[in-house]
């Protein structure tokens, strides 16, 4: 099972042993069950109110389209009599009772944890039905839960704290550790890994921002989550919250010679952190953009630094990578997923250093860019290792994010 950042109250229904709120159920032809006419047979069941999903994901391509109006138990029920009784090879369920549950009474309303507790029972029905079938032991079958936000306490979504932000992934299957937790993985890995199950190539060309789940492996900063502390001058993240730290993995370092004393200890030059910590220090300052990050991350952060006094002088803080092996290359590839935002003066720079040689300008950021990088530099003859170095500069600005760096060779 991997499960990615709960909500409170689906958290609380997680422990309980709940399921949660969507399932879609994957199972290929030519794995153990009879293959028919060769086509694959697609079913969708659930309320038509998901515009991307009933228009054009849906829209003419669903063997069978059946819009439950709003009724979950009919949903359950109609989806469970076909997967035990009929030869889908991809169904697609939509249980829409907790989203009402939460906009009518709120995400820390007892309808709300009831309206959990009502559609675990109905994911369970499905799955039942799923493990029912005379060939299940002989086929490969995918499940996959997952939501698409939360609920304040009061109601409603679309905003960007927490509890409305976080959503999970569950999911079960060939090559899926069961019981496990994982911290790194997130909806738009969803598409990927249920790609990668049907057996379809995935087109770089297609920009998907998610991988299959079981190529997904922690990075050097993952390894940190372990020592992250809590709040030290932040005054609005919650005391039992710990997700930053100054202390880098092994091989990176952190050169603070040009930073100023003082300001928020926290963000003091480079810090590694996560999602859930950092966005909590201001919402509505952009920090939430950093979707492409994956559990702990790199971050250089002016504006909040600059909030509690310093010496003179600017954020000046440089971030330097371990030595890559690079021998007998022609040229290397630097990648690395990345948030730099803009708002006021701030400069950031990346470099590579060949050895013990002069720091090389890779790229200059003057302008915001929140994506996946992936820059080509020429390797000299008879180098041996290559070091990167993000320089952050900024005058109470906004930040700049890595993660999952990297440095390919290619002859």
């Amino acid at each position: 099972m991997v499960d990615h950042r709960h909500r409170r109250l689906a958290g609380q229904a997680r422990r309980e042993g709940q399921h949660l709120r969507r399932l879609a159920l994957r199972h290929l032809p030519g794995r153990g069950h009879p293959a028919g006419d060769g086509l694959t047979r697609r079913l969708h069941l659930g309320r038509g109110v998901l515009e991307p999903l009933t228009d054009t994901v849906f829209n003419g391509r669903a063997d069978l389209r059946i819009d439950e109006s709003e009724n979950d138990a009919k949903t359950a029920s109609d989806a469970a009599d076909y997967l035990a009784n009929g030869n889908p090879d991809t169904t697609f369920l939509h249980f829409d009772e907790v989203d009402e549950a939460g906009h009518g009474h709120g995400g820390a309303s007892s309808q709300y944890l009831a309206a959990i507790h009502a559609v675990d029972s109905l994911v369970g029905q499905v799955v039942q039905a799923v493990r029912s079938r005379p060939t299940y032991g002989s086929e490969d079958w995918l499940i996959v839960v997952t939501t698409d936000h939360g609920h304040t306490d009061a109601g409603g979504h679309g905003g960007n704290s927490a509890v409305e932000r976080q959503t999970f992934v569950i999911a079960d299957g060939a090559g899926l550790t069961p019981g496990s937790t994982r911290r790194d993985v997130k909806p738009v890995d969803i598409a990927p890994t249920v790609l990668e199950h049907e057996g379809v190539a995935i087109d770089p060309a297609w920009q998907l921002d998610g991988r299959p789940i079981d190529t997904i492996t922690p990075d050097a900063f993952d390894g940190l989550r372990p020592g992250l502390q809590s709040r030290t001058d932040e005054t609005g993240i919650p005391v039992g919250v710990k997700g930053w730290t100054h202390t880098p993995p092994a091989g990176w370092s952190i050169d603070n010679s040009a930073m100023p004393t003082g300001g928020v200890t926290e963000w003091r030059g480079w810090s590694f952190a996560t999602d859930e910590f950092w966005t909590a220090t201001q919402l509505g300052q952009s920090r939430e953009t950093n979707v492409r990050a994956r559990n702990v991350f790199a971050v250089a952060d002016s504006d909040e630094w600059d909030d509690k006094a310093h010496g003179t002088g600017r954020f000046d803080s440089t971030l330097v990578s371990p030595r890559y092996p690079v021998a007998g290359a022609g040229h290397a590839t630097v990648s690395f997923a990345t948030d730099y935002t803009i708002d006021g003066p701030q400069t950031g720079d990346l470099y590579v250093v060949f050895d013990a040689g002069t720091p090389q300008l890779v790229k200059s950021y003057r302008a915001d860019l929140n994506g996946f990088e992936q820059l080509t530099v020429a390797v000299p003859a008879g180098v041996s290792t290559a070091q990167l170095r993000f320089r952050y500069t900024g005058t109470n600005s906004a930040f700049w994010t890595v993660d999952q760096v990297a440095v390919t060779t290619g002859s």
